[in-house]
């Protein structure tokens, strides 16, 4: 076969019209997979329920899919933004264990090393404390 007359079969309408059904094959399946995964992470289901959507979500499909977005769109919306927050308080949560620092305005007084190293050093620049015991506490905080 020749491609140019392949070429010339296919015009650039028709690659326009094939470009948009992929977009909206794609499109369909996120907002699918979405909702699947909306309805596993909903704690407001029960298992009954979350089985009922589903069934009517893998059986109906569109049916299903427009039904979810009208009946729980605004409330997966919220679980959304409740998912988000978590997942960024675990983010900072562990970013302070890794660091070893204590929240902003927790007052738990479990400062890090580097915190207290740095008040060591303060004091031996006040000479508050000699080089002696300046070297006792830093070898008992990095003990």
């Amino acid at each position: 076969m020749d491609t140019k007359l392949l070429a010339v079969d296919y015009p650039a309408l028709h690659i326009f019209w094939t470009m948009l059904e992929l977009f909206l094959w794609i499109l369909w399946f996120f907002l699918l997979f979405k909702i699947i995964t909306d309805i596993f992470r909903s704690h407001d289901l029960g298992g009954w329920a979350k089985a009922g959507w589903l069934v009517l979500v893998i059986i109906l499909p569109l049916i299903g899919v427009l039904a979810y977005l009208i009946a729980r769109g605004q409330s997966m919306g919220k679980r959304d933004v409740e998912q988000a927050e978590r997942s960024e308080a675990a983010f900072k949560s562990y970013i302070r264990d890794a660091a070893g620092t204590a929240p902003a305005g927790g007052g738990g007084g479990g400062g890090s090393h580097v915190d207290d190293l740095a008040k060591l050093a303060a004091l031996k620049e006040k000479g508050a404390i000699s080089e002696e015991e300046y070297q006792k506490a830093k070898d008992k905080l990095l003990a």
